[in-house]
C-alpha cells in the first residue's frame, strides 16, 4: 500500500497564546476559578510552552466560553463535515484522484459525535460512489491516524479496495472544559482544531516520491487508561490528562519502537526521518529521550507544535506532510501516535 495523496485543513481563525490569555483573563468562567488555577493557565498561555498559534472553530474567540452541551455539539456539527471534506479535497488532489475512484472511507474523530457519522457527510459533499465502504471509528483519541491506515491497508491488501481516503478531525474547541482541575486547563491551553487525510492506493503515484507502508504494530495497556482519557460530566466531555502521561508515552512509545523493528530486523539507525505525535512540549521531550533521538529529529513535529498545538488524531500527517515537503532525507521512515487507552501505534514507511 502507498499513500499518494496528503491534505490538511484548519479552521480560518489563528490566534496567539498571547491573544487566548487576554480573552481568558476577561471571561466570567475565569473569576470563578481557584487562584491556583489561573496561576496554571497563566504560566501555559503567557510563557514558552512549545506552542504559539492555534486555528480554533471560534469567532470570536469568546464563543470559548460558552461551555453547554448544545453549543458544543453545534461547533461540532458544523465544523467536523466541513473540514474533514476539506482536508480529503486536497489529498484527491494530490493524489491526482477523483471522488468516483475512492472505494471506501474511513473517518476518525474523538471529539464530538454524528449518527449517522462523519463519513456519511464526508461521501455526501464528496459526490462519492454509493456503493463506497464507510467506515467510522470513535474513541480512539489522539492516535488515531494509525489504526485508520492500518484499517486501510487491510482493504487495500485484500483486493477489496485499490484507493482508500483515509480521514482524521478533531474539532477540539467542541471539547473544552474548565474547572479547577490542573489536567483540565491544561488541555485547553494545548489543542486546535484541524482535519487531515490520506488516498492509499495499492500502486505508487508516477512522478513524485513513493510513500509506501511497510510493517505497524501496536500495543493496548488498559491499567493506563484513567491516565488520559474523556468523560462525561454534565453531558459534556471532559479531558482527563494526568503529569503522569510523558512518561507514560514515552515508555509505550519505545516499546513499540522495538517490537515492530525486531521483528522487521531493522536497526535503529537505519530510520532517516521520525514522524511522531507531540502532545505538548513535555511529552515531546520525553518521545525525544525514550527513543534517543537529537533536536533535529523531532524539529518537524516541534514546528507543527509550535504553530498548531495539539491537533489530536491529525497531528501526524501534518507532519507526515511536512516531511514530505521539507523533502526529508528518503528510506525508512518511523511514524508513530498514541492516545486514550492508553493506546500506542508505529508505522515503518520506505520513502524513496
Amino acid at each position: 500500500m502507498f499513500i499518494t495523496g496528503l491534505g490538511t485543513a484548519t479552521p480560518a481563525t489563528r490566534y496567539t497564546q498571547a491573544q487566548c490569555w487576554d480573552a481568558l483573563q476577561s471571561s466570567k468562567l475565569f473569576g470563578e476559578l481557584a487562584p491556583r488555577s489561573r496561576a496554571i493557565l497563566k504560566k501555559v498561555l503567557a510563557n514558552q510552552n512549545g506552542i504559539a498559534t492555534r486555528n480554533l472553530a471560534l469567532d470570536p474567540l469568546t464563543q470559548a466560553f460558552d461551555i453547554t452541551p448544545d453549543a458544543l455539539q453545534a461547533r461540532f456539527t458544523e465544523h467536523a463535515p466541513a473540514l474533514a471534506t476539506q482536508a480529503a479535497q486536497k489529498a484527491l488532489t494530490d493524489a491526482g484522484k477523483t471522488a468516483a475512484e475512492i472505494d471506501a472511507v474511513i473517518v476518525a474523530t474523538c471529539t464530538g459525535y454524528l449518527c449517522p457519522g462523519l463519513s456519511s457527510y464526508v461521501s455526501e459533499r464528496l459526490a462519492m460512489r454509493a456503493n463506497a465502504a464507510t467506515v467510522d471509528l470513535v474513541g480512539q483519541g489522539c492516535g488515531a491516524a494509525l489504526p485508520n491506515l492500518r484499517t486501510a491497508h487491510a482493504f487495500v491488501e485484500s483486493g477489496q479496495c485499490k484507493n482508500v481516503l483515509s480521514i482524521c478531525v478533531e474539532v477540539c474547541s467542541a471539547a473544552f472544559y474548565l474547572d479547577d482541575d490542573p489536567g483540565v486547563l491544561i488541555s485547553a491551553c494545548l489543542f486546535g482544531d484541524g482535519a487531515a487525510a490520506a488516498v492509499l492506493s495499492e500502486t505508487p503515484q508516477q512522478n513524485r516520491r513513493a510513500v509506501q507502508w511497510k510493517s505497524c504494530g501496536s500495543m493496548l495497556v488498559p491499567q493506563d487508561r484513567d491516565f488520559l482519557r474523556f468523560e462525561h460530566r454534565s453531558g459534556m466531555l471532559r479531558n482527563i490528562l494526568s503529569p503522569s502521561v510523558p512518561e507514560i508515552a514515552g515508555r509505550h512509545v519505545r516499546t513499540v519502537f522495538d517490537q515492530v523493528t525486531k521483528k522487521a530486523e531493522l536497526e535503529k539507525s537505519a530510520i532517516k526521518t521520525w514522524v511522531l505525535h507531540a502532545g505538548g512540549r513535555e511529552v515531546l521531550n520525553a518521545l525525544q529521550q525514550s527513543l534517543s533521538l537529537g533536536p533535529e529529529d523531532v524539529s518537524a513535529s516541534a514546528a507543527i507544535l509550535r504553530e498548531y498545538g495539539n491537533l489530536s488524531s491529525t497531528f501526524v500527517l501534518f507532519v507526515l506532510q511536512s516531511a514530505l515537503a521539507q523533502n526529508a532525507p528518503g528510506g525508512t521512515w518511523w511514524m508513530s501516535s498514541f492516545g486514550a487507552g492508553f493506546s500506542c501505534h508505529g508505522a515503518i514507511l520506505e520513502v524513496e
